[in-house]
């Protein structure tokens, strides 16, 4: 993936699945890390990640 935007793309699979792996939650976390700062549309991607979680539409899932 490229730099920009790579949060607002795994949010976009997250949303597409419907489920937040572990995995998805790792490579959001290392993008975080690595870039240092979120972009606008990141942040705008990780709020509606958010709201999507506490309606209950997207599904945690724990890892094994």
């Amino acid at each position: 993936m490229n730099s920009t935007g790579v949060i607002r793309q795994l949010v976009e699979k997250t949303l597409y699945i419907r489920q937040l792996t572990p995995d998805i939650e790792n490579q959001i976390n290392n993008e975080l890390s690595r870039l240092g700062y979120i972009s606008d549309v990141d942040y705008e991607a990780l709020e509606l990640l958010m709201s999507e979680m506490d309606a209950g539409r997207i599904k945690l899932v724990p890892s094994i």
